[in-house]
């Protein structure tokens, strides 16, 4: 995400070697090209086989081709029962049955290159079906089981997060066939069947790696709505290993039966919890603001209390939060934003206009503009808008003004207009900064995001107060200011307080108003005392009666000392926190897991609490996700996955991303080797070629 002037963007660039846009596509918007474009089946010559097989094909001798314009195209195509139209047997391209036999050459050599190549065993001029000659493979050649195919097919799913259903297009089917008759794809069903296997199979390795975890940990919910009208969940783990790394796993995406109410995802969530064995040991819950999510983790709190297993808290998202406050505040502007989005999305798709734009901007000393510019309502969008009428006003206004037989007088802006935006954008400028800090924080803990968010409340306060502020720009303040107070007492607790306090750039110096006042400082101290101080005097003793063992039951002198002393230490463990308190807070830039890595021996009992209350998350969804455009591609992937893969599919891509291998059953699908064998097949085929063109070459000499 890059939040600067000009080239917000919330593109994440694509690592994968395959080069597949993440962004969900239903099969009829991938052309043909992204299936020929795939590493695995590049370069491969149509006549010989495609990725390699194990199956022999006896040498066919090509006849000739009739010299009459029909023999060489129309055997390509099917004429309709009606005899009024023709198709393309490898596309299903129709054509008017007057079309003339040249431009049916045209789609071919255009659509599907290497259709004449020698080797065709069609003679007639009837259509009739297309067969491909194979010659027979020397002994010791590369070879690809098909089913390999069938798997590199399974991770191209799963990279584009695309179902199943896209495999069983006919364009798709036949690109493959036209490469290699022998090819089989698998069905649907098939597909479906491997994915639900290979997700049971990675869920035990899940569960497996979660065991080893020896810290509390704490969960996220989001929720989303598909195109079919199904309510889902997804649950996430996070925590910090004993490397002080932050670790985080997708757990399970849960389909919420009706009413989708709180009841129901109490129910769902619940089960998750226990499938994991992870409901004695979770000590938070971050949600999504929403009032069913919120009744279902108080029902979780009251559970957890009742069994007396350990202290459990839930809290609201600060991103959504800070998103609702800051929409209050570009309601006023949203149609001059909208008049704005319109020009740049002309702006966008024109060369012409945007190398005229980039010229006067020069002229104008207007700055410097990234095009194409960003155009999602998110909010980066939104500044974006803004940005570019206070910085740029001068050269969108002779943009317009040139091409106004394009544009039209409807984009030009009225005074009135730009001075609601020039204010909107001064106004709104710090939120602009915080979101940004938000969005690029190595590891956002909830003490710096409380400090953000006293930090909005202060600007909002100055706004309502400001005689300088208009009366409408007043009343967008006000709706602002209850947001912001709606989301300060919900976080105004005990849990909160010490999980801000043990981030070592807030402390308690930094601690917002509301936090600081109370006496949820003698509160923390008792928990510090009473869930961690004595569970390490407990592992001492339980050390020192096993010596006492050995010794039969006699101890020496120096132990007697040794054992006072520690001891002491014990009685006086609040003095790690207030050491800890006493000491001046780093500077914001500085690595909070970094930071009690190196500390930890100095604070041992204090660092242990830290490990747990430093993994509880301030929101449910990565910032940047509900900022900028990164979040529309998300939305459309969810939104558009049928239900029979959602989880599936969404579950095994979170799972590799993070490093756990795809596996089917208990066999690991090793990637490597399997590109490895089609590269080799396909250098094979390409050799393969060359010879026979050689020894043609020859033999014409």
């Amino acid at each position: 995400m890059n939040f600067e002037t000009g080239t917000v963007s919330g593109r994440a660039e694509n690592q994968m070697d395959w080069n597949v846009n993440n962004a969900f596509k239903t099969y009829k918007d991938i052309e043909p090209k992204s299936v020929m474009d795939m590493a695995i089946i590049q370069n491969v010559d149509p006549i010989d086989i495609g990725l390699g097989t194990s199956e022999k094909a006896n040498p066919v001798v090509p006849t000739k081709r009739k010299k009459t314009m029909t023999s060489v195209y129309l055997k390509y195509f099917e004429t309709a029962p009606d005899g009024k139209s023709r198709r393309c047997k490898f596309c299903g391209q129709s054509y008017s049955i007057a079309t003339a036999t040249g431009n049916l050459g045209r789609h071919l050599s255009n659509r599907h290159p290497g259709y004449d190549k020698s080797g065709d065993s069609v003679t007639t001029s009837a259509p009739q079906p297309i067969t491909v000659i194979k010659k027979a493979q020397p002994q010791g050649k590369a070879n690809v089981d098909y089913d390999h195919l069938n798997w590199l097919l399974i991770k191209w799913l799963i990279l584009a997060s695309l179902p199943p259903s896209t495999l069983e297009e006919k364009w798709l089917a036949n690109s493959f066939k036209f490469l290699n008759p022998s090819i089989q794809l698998w069905s649907g069903d098939k597909y479906k069947a491997v994915f639900r296997e290979v997700f049971r199979s990675m869920q035990e390795d899940v569960r497996t790696s979660l065991e080893q975890v020896s810290s509390k940990v704490s969960i996220i919910l989001d929720f989303w709505t598909s195109y079919e009208q199904i309510f889902y969940m997804s649950v996430t783990c996070q925590w910090i290993d004993e490397h002080w790394c932050f670790q985080k796993i997708l757990l399970d995406i849960c389909h919420i039966p009706y009413p989708c109410g709180g009841s129901e995802i109490y129910h769902s969530l619940i089960k998750v919890l226990k499938m994991y064995n992870l409901e004695n040991r979770v000590l938070s819950c971050t949600h999504d603001n929403s009032q069913n999510a919120i009744h279902a983790c108080h029902t979780l709190k009251e559970d957890l209390d009742g069994q007396k297993v350990a202290p459990f808290c839930y809290i609201p998202c600060a991103a959504r939060a800070l998103n609702l406050i800051i929409d209050d505040g570009l309601r006023t502007t949203k149609p001059v934003i909208s008049k704005i989005r319109e020009f740049v999305l002309e702006l966008n798709s024109s060369g012409e206009m945007a190398e005229d734009f980039i010229q006067i901007t020069t002229a104008y000393q207007e700055g410097s503009w990234k095009l194409p510019l960003e155009t999602s309502a998110r909010w980066s969008g939104n500044y974006q808008m803004l940005d570019l009428v206070c910085k740029a006003g001068k050269s969108m206004d002779s943009v317009i003004r040139k091409y106004d037989e394009t544009l039209g007088g409807r984009m030009v802006l009225s005074s009135a207009e730009k001075n609601a935006v020039n204010i909107v954008h001064g106004y709104l400028e710090p939120f602009y900064k915080t979101t940004n800090n938000i969005c690029t924080n190595k590891l956002l803990t909830i003490g710096l995001v409380l400090f953000f968010m006293d930090h909005i409340s202060e600007m909002i306060t100055i706004c309502r107060e400001s005689r300088h502020s208009p009366d409408w720009l007043k009343n967008a303040a006000e709706e602002m200011a209850k947001k912001a107070r709606s989301y300060n007492n919900q976080v105004s607790n005990i849990f909160t307080y010490m999980t801000a306090i043990l981030d070592p750039r807030i402390k308690s110096e930094l601690i917002p108003e509301s936090l600081g006042t109370g006496n949820y400082l003698d509160e923390a101290r008792n928990h510090f005392i009473r869930n961690y101080s004595s569970s390490h005097f407990s592992s001492m003793t339980s050390g020192y009666g096993s010596q006492e063992i050995e010794d039969g039951g006699s101890v020496s002198f120096a132990e007697e000392i040794a054992r006072k002393k520690r001891r002491a230490s014990l009685n006086n463990a609040t003095d790690e926190l207030t050491q800890y308190l006493s000491e001046t807070p780093a500077p914001i830039p500085t690595d909070v897991l970094e930071w009690w890595k190196v500390n930890s021996t100095r604070y041992p009992r204090l660092s242990t609490m830290a490990r747990d209350f430093l993994a509880v998350q301030p929101t449910s969804v990565a910032p940047e996700e509900l900022f900028c455009s990164k979040g529309d591609e998300i939305d459309k992937q969810r939104f558009c996955m049928p239900h029979d893969s959602t989880q599936a599919i969404f579950c095994i891509r979170s799972w590799t991303q993070g490093g756990i291998k795809l596996k089917y059953k208990s066999t690991e699908i090793d990637y490597e080797r399997l590109m490895e064998l089609a590269v080799a097949a396909t250098a094979d085929n390409g050799n393969a070629g060359s010879d026979k063109k050689q020894k043609l070459k020859n033999e014409n000499c």
